[in-house]
């Protein structure tokens, strides 16, 4: 089937269902949109701990679907694709957060480094250097690094959280004002936030959040390693999450 017909036969899916709440195109637009999911499990399942089953992931990335295809919105001219990654991600993360997966030892060592990356950038007017954070924490570089490695599968996580899913608030949803209000705020502190990171930990955060990549296809991308390319993805979100809740506690 060339592009252009399969194009042709989702619209028509599409409308049957929305026009008319034709049962049968509905599951054939779930059939069709089923690969999205496993993409999505694939990329969330990197760095996670082994005992995180992928089927249970899938499983809640299928929930998020089936809600992202009832509620959306033909009318709205946005790509089902963006809308739709958008709510399988959400609902992944919800049921990993429900889990609750992460050992408070891990959530206590990540805010600590959240909080000093957000006084040290304050103090310095600039993101701080690997030494510089080593330095403040009175180890050396080599276990700070050991430290990034430790708290990766949390990071892996964290920019949904941290933003309150104000990804998934947007024109779509009947959002009351006050609700759109603060997610546009947020996702303006975000914005300025990833401006302000290390160009390499920008470039990361891009590739990875904005053009889908996985770490390691990253890392072939900027010719580094996997573990490199996770450092780096590690460092650049507890930035954010630093930025962002010394942010949010000054307008919110």
């Amino acid at each position: 089937m060339s592009v252009a017909s399969k194009y042709e036969l989702t619209t028509m899916l599409w409308q049957s269902y929305k026009q008319h709440c034709d049962q049968d195109a509905r599951e054939q637009l779930i059939k069709s949109y089923l690969s999205l999911v496993k993409i999505i499990v694939g990329r969330l399942a990197v760095g996670l701990p082994n005992h995180v089953d992928r089927d249970d992931l899938t499983s809640a990335g299928i929930m998020g679907l089936l809600d992202a295809i009832d509620k959306y919105d033909l009318t709205r001219g946005i790509k089902f694709e963006t809308y739709a990654t958008a709510r399988v991600r959400g609902s992944i993360l919800d049921f990993l957060r429900a889990q609750d997966w992460i050992p408070v030892s891990l959530r206590q060592k990540a805010k600590k480094l959240e909080a000093l990356f957000a006084d040290l950038e304050q103090k310095f007017s600039r993101p701080p250097t690997d030494a510089e954070m080593a330095a403040a924490l009175e180890i050396e570089v080599a276990d700070y690094y050991g430290l990034l490695k430790d708290i990766n599968g949390y990071s892996l996580l964290s920019l949904d959280e941290m933003a309150g899913n104000a990804w998934l608030v947007d024109e779509h949803e009947d959002s009351s004002p006050s609700r759109l209000a603060e997610c546009a705020e947020v996702k303006k502190i975000m914005a300025a936030a990833i401006d302000r990171l290390p160009e390499k930990e920008r470039l990361v955060v891009a590739l990875y959040y904005y053009e889908g990549l996985t770490l390691k296809e990253i890392g072939v991308t900027l010719g580094l390693s996997e573990g490199r390319i996770s450092q780096l993805h590690t460092k650049a979100i507890l930035r954010l999450r630093g930025a962002l809740s010394r942010k949010k506690n000054m307008f919110f």
